[in-house]
């Protein structure tokens, strides 16, 4: 969570304390500077006394508390509730403003510096119990915020307070209206103390010295015992209010005689200075995302530095306006001047960011017993330095020096302090002016910085390498001063050297196992170690491998995993990706750091086992990364505005056998034509029937539904009339939108005229017709993203309807959410590597939750152009079209792979990277088969309609036959034991990719959700050690026989093996002696049961899994999504043997 600094302004814990310290800023600073121009102007009697001397007299009367009382005050702050110090020292301050008040209206001067050594008293015992509550009533981040703020509140009292002290004071009646003010401010104050929370005593057995004298010595003794950073921190303030007072106090003399300006001018001065500060201890907050360091305070010395030497030159150059003095509209007038105003600015706000983690510094690093004594030894010693500003400013003026040689010599010095701090810490300084490099460049953001918190000490930070920025990055970002583990040889280039003298380096040599075990003990230190675990840059865009030996060193040294995400930096120069992913110049970064994790391994693995299985962990928690940093909560329409912007409007990313590529503007052109004429005769949130083939008009189609917030119901038009017509009843589709020239080439006029009994009917054709000059004049001038926004889409509403096949009987409606859809297509491409180089040849049709998703939506989401094709079922023309379109990417089924592998020349894949298997299990022999004769490997998955689909999925870098690969990041499984199945157990499923629910035909439109999130696979599956997941067969594809529970599954896989030439299927009918029996259909007729039977017992196969019946067909009946029809197989065996 990030911080919010202001809204604490909104929080009972820190506003009584805000507004009691703000009134009695404010009511210092009025009465001081009354009394000043009182004492100036000769309205109290100075008995002969020169007046500039009483008024340096008033403020070392002021300021003379503050050493003697702040020891005694910090005493009390300790041994007793802070809140009851406060509420006393406010008490108090009523009876000062009393005391304050007489003595201005009387005119006394003996009696006004009686009062204001008084105001400074109580201010002496409330400074030490003001800054040691913070860290007893706020969070540690949210203190950098807490200090800032109260920064702010005193400057903005100073401003205020010294204008309305010297204005009101000179009116008639003046003294009146400004010892009112004060009484107000500390009756208001003293209430508002009232409200301050508790905050218990923390050293209650503390005894109390009240001799100021010896406590005095004590207390600083006392404070620079502590540790090194309190030092530093109180001496750091201590200069900030030397510089401060010395520039707040001779700003008058620097006006007028140095720039000669009147007073509105001090007064704008005033002003710029006092809000520069307050803006630059807020800035605090904001670069520091409430952590508690010093990292910024090199630089701000620097610019102290910087801004004051500027000021001395740009303040000689100026000249005077004869006779008179300049007003304030006059000085800027002049475009000089101006330097001179964002030179003071600049200084202030460099101080600002200077003194505000210092003192955050000095509450979080004491101990909380002590730590009112130790903010008492500051304030002492911000005292001591206030004063001998003040004497070496007059002693220098004494001897004639000019107030900008003052302001040059107090450069200088803040030179030399800038060159100390910065030799005390040249990371703090490197840091920050990468951070502010990398933001000016790349809009740098970073999130999850709590969970650095979270890790604690022992940590091993692991991050996707992606380009060469990604060290400098983590070294500008991360807090703190981690281990960087870098390659021994990459440490010798001479352009690293420099860099790893500004960062903890650790040369580390991969091929040297004591290298790994010394930085094994590095991280036993309590250090936090940056690795990244691939070892190399990507030179795919997604991850490579991942070596084991980072999970080793987490593994062995007890260690917290912390997972880094950088993102962008892929799109820069710096990237080895070029023509893989789009490139820019200066794209936004973001870097997320996500919450840490600790290994869960086996104690019994022992050795390379161990060192295996830590470093598979260490890949899944990388994907895991991947997966949960990826923009997911967007709608589909949003994801393709955004792959539009990152892809470029210029690039083709649809094509289909017409052979013209639609690029990203062409497909959000029409989108946005075709939408709006849909919008008039549909309704917002309607189920929209979509009835075609995959085609650049199809997807048009589709994203013109998405734009307008429509939801896209895609019907099966290879189910058959009554379950196309059941579909539409189902979902409530009122509108189906069809092409003519489709419904004549692929004969379905009968199916159209079913359908149109329950919706109406369109053609694309004649929408099309009726689009004009105005349609495509207002398409090219509204803007898309407008457009959708109007519409009010969440992620998580409906954004597309598909229908089960109807093997197990009426079509069911699927519901799946644009979260739904987008999650799936994360969890594909954080485990499998896309790029702008592939093109995916899609044939699997889009009303196929596997051609939707993944044939589709994927490669257009993430800017991989894809090609489709109408029929899977062209077995001859879908390899010449694989050939010619250059496709690396393909999407089929088994049975289809099949159809191809006998049709297509030895050549026609021979750019092919990966095809994606699913729908059915893939056959041993379908994998030989492409391998040998076309070398490709064949990667098997498995999904589900109701998960979007993709749930496992085997990978370049994780595959192993048989399996269906491993289930994807971000999801859950419980695997519930099935009677009469030893191995594994029926699969269910939960995760952001499972489905809203269901429309069901008997209670049409009505969306059903699926139990507590869970999805009942209806599977039986087997998953490994290793994770990966392997299928038993259907819960409903299973027979019972002599009382045991047979897979068809296995069944039909046994009889694939013996006979790989054929088409197969397994069925059961019922039988009368043993309860079930197992009929084999297959499109060969030379199918021995007795070879079967040998295969069997050679592989210990049980012999109630070989089929005794053997019925052969021309054909086995498959769906159009690939998969065998096992309902009218059923039939056809039913029939057969009249069951």
């Amino acid at each position: 969570m990030k911080p919010n600094q202001f809204s604490l302004l909104r929080d009972k814990r820190f506003v009584p304390l805000f507004v009691t310290q703000f009134l009695g800023a404010l009511h210092d600073n009025l009465f001081k500077n009354a009394l000043v121009v009182m004492l100036v102007y000769g309205l109290l009697s100075s008995e002969g006394v020169d007046p500039k001397l009483l008024v340096t007299l008033a403020a070392g009367l002021f300021i003379l508390p503050f050493v003697l009382f702040s020891g005694i005050g910090g005493q009390l702050a300790d041994k007793y509730p802070k809140e009851r110090i406060i509420r006393v020292v406010k008490l108090a301050e009523i009876v000062i403003a009393c005391v304050g008040g007489g003595a201005l209206l009387l005119g006394s001067t003996y009696l006004s510096f009686g009062a204001l050594f008084l105001l400074g008293t109580q201010s002496a015992f409330f400074g030490p119990s003001k800054y040691s509550i913070l860290p007893q009533h706020l969070r540690a981040d949210e203190l950098i915020g807490g200090n800032a703020l109260l920064n702010t509140g005193s400057f903005l009292a100073i401003l205020v307070g010294t204008i309305t002290g010297v204005v009101f004071i000179g009116m008639d009646g003046g003294a009146m209206i400004v010892a009112g003010a004060m009484i107000g401010c500390a009756i208001i104050g003293y209430m508002a103390s009232r409200f301050i929370p508790s905050a218990p005593a923390q050293s209650t057995g503390l005894k109390i010295n009240f001799n100021p004298l010896t406590e005095l010595v004590d207390v600083l003794r006392f404070a620079f015992s502590q540790q090194s950073s309190v030092k530093r921190s109180i001496l750091g303030v201590a200069w900030f209010y030397f510089l401060g007072g010395l520039f707040m106090a001779q700003f008058p003399n620097f006006t007028e005689a140095t720039l000669y300006a009147n007073e509105h001018v001090l007064a704008f001065f005033l002003a710029v200075f006092s809000l520069g500060i307050a803006f630059g201890g807020l800035l605090n907050n904001r670069l520091l995302k409430g952590r508690i360091e010093a990292l910024f305070v090199p630089l701000a010395a620097v610019g102290i530095t910087i801004f004051s030497v500027d000021l001395y030159f740009s303040s000689s150059a100026v000249q005077p306006l004869s006779p008179s003095l300049f007003t304030l509209s006059e000085f800027l007038a002049v475009a000089h001047h101006w330097r001179i105003v964002v030179d003071i600015l600049m200084i202030a706000i460099c101080g600002g960011l200077f003194v505000v983690p210092l003192n955050a510094l000095i509450q979080h690093d004491t101990h909380q017993s002590t730590r009112a004594r130790v903010m008492a030894g500051s304030a002492i010693v911000n005292a001591l330095f206030v004063m001998a500003s003040s004497l070496i400013s007059a002693a220098l003026i004494a001897k004639g020096w000019e107030i900008q040689q003052l302001f040059l010599a107090a450069a200088i010095a803040n030179g030399v302090v800038a060159f100390y701090i910065c030799s005390l810490l040249p990371s703090h300084l490197f840091k920050s002016l990468l951070r502010i490099i990398f933001k000016l460049l790349y809009n740098v953001e970073v999130h999850g910085l709590e969970n650095i918190e979270k890790a604690g000490k022992r940590a091993v930070i692991v991050g996707n390498h992606v380009s060469l920025l990604d060290a400098p990055l983590l070294a500008a970002y991360l807090p703190g001063r981690p281990v960087f583990a870098i390659n021994s040889f990459v440490a010798q280039w001479f352009w690293v050297k420099p860099f790893l003298k500004l960062v903890d380096a650790f040369p580390l040599n991969p091929i040297n196992p004591f290298s790994i075990k010394s930085l094994i003990e590095k991280v036993k230190e309590d250090r936090h170690v940056v690795i990244f675990p691939e070892g190399r840059l990507t030179e795919t865009g997604a991850l490579m491998k991942i070596y084991n030996g980072p999970g080793m060193i987490a593994d062995k040294s007890d260690a917290m995993i912390l997972p880094i995400r950088l993102d962008g930096v892929q799109h820069t120069p710096f990237a080895r990706l070029k023509g893989k992913v789009p490139l820019r110049n200066f794209p936004k970064i973001t870097i997320t750091i996500l919450e840490p994790r600790k290994f869960k391994l086996d104690d019994n693995l022992k050795g390379r086992q161990r060192r295996a299985a830590a470093g598979r962990q260490l890949y899944d928690v990388m994907e895991e990364m991947m997966f949960l940093t990826n923009d997911r909560e967007q709608t589909l329409y949003n994801a393709l505005l955004k792959a539009e912007y990152v892809n470029g409007k210029k690039s083709a990313i649809v094509e289909d056998i017409e052979r013209r590529p639609l690029q990203f503007k062409k497909l959000v052109l029409g989108s946005k034509v075709l939408g709006r004429k849909l919008n008039d005769y549909t309704e917002q949130r309607e189920n929209v029937g979509v009835l075609l083939p995959n085609s650049v008009g199809a997807v048009v189609t589709f994203f013109a539904l998405q734009a307008f917030g429509r939801v896209p119901a895609m019907l099966n038009f290879s189910a058959g009339t009554k379950a196309l017509a059941s579909a539409c009843q189902t979902a409530k589709v009122k509108t189906v939108l069809t092409s003519r020239r489709f419904v004549e080439l692929g004969r379905l006029e009968s199916e159209i005229e079913e359908i149109a009994k329950y919706a109406d009917i369109r053609y694309l054709e004649d929408i099309k017709q009726s689009i004009g000059f105005k349609d495509k004049l207002i398409g090219l001038t509204s803007s898309a993203k407008r457009l959708h926004k109007k519409r009010k889409i969440s992620p998580h509403d409906p954004a597309l309807i598909l229908f089960t096949s109807g093997s197990e009987g009426t079509p069911k409606g699927v519901v799946l959410s644009h979260a739904n859809i987008m999650s799936n297509i994360v969890q594909l491409s954080s485990r499998v590597d896309f790029n702008r180089q592939d093109i995916v040849f899609n044939c699997l049709p889009m009303f196929h939750s596997f051609g939707l998703t993944g044939g589709t939506l994927l490669p257009i989401l993430s800017g991989v152009k894809t090609f489709l094709y109408p029929s899977p079922l062209h077995y001859r023309i879908v390899p010449e079209i694989v050939y010619s379109s250059n496709a690396t990417i393909m999407f089929a089924t088994d049975t289809f792979l099949n159809g191809y592998a006998r049709m297509a020349d030895a050549y026609d894949f021979y750019r092919m990277r990966y095809i994606f298997a699913g729908a059915e299990k893939v056959k041993d022999e379908t994998r030989r088969l492409y391998m040998e004769r076309f070398g490709v490997r064949v990667l098997e998955g498995y999904g589900a309609t109701e998960t979007a689909p993709a749930l496992s999925v085997n990978s370049p870098m994780h595959v192993k036959a048989g399996t269906v690969g491993r289930l994807l990041a971000g999801i859950d499984y419980k695997l519930e034991k099935v009677q009469g199945v030893e191995a594994g157990g029926r699969l269910m499923v939960k995760g952001p990719n499972v489905m809203l629910g269901y429309y069901l035909a008997d209670n049409a439109g009505v969306l059903v959700p699926p139990q507590d999130g869970w999805y009942d696979t209806g599977d039986i599956v087997d998953i490994d050690a290793d994770g990966f997941v392997s299928i038993v067969g259907r819960a409903k594809r299973f027979a019972k026989i002599a009382g045991e529970m047979v897979s068809l599954t296995s069944a039909e896989v046994m009889v694939n093996s013996v006979y790989p030439d054929g088409d197969h299927a397994v069925v059961s009918i019922p039988d009368k002696r043993k309860g079930e029996q197992l009929i084999v259909v297959t499109t060969l007729k030379d199918v021995d049961k007795k070879q079967l039977s040998a295969y069997a017992s050679k592989h210990g196969i049980a012999e109630l899994s070989v089929p005794k019946t053997i019925l052969s067909v021309v054909a086995i009946p498959v769906l159009g999504s690939g998969k065998t029809d096992y309902a009218s197989l059923q039939d056809i065996v039913d029939k057969e043997y009249s069951v």
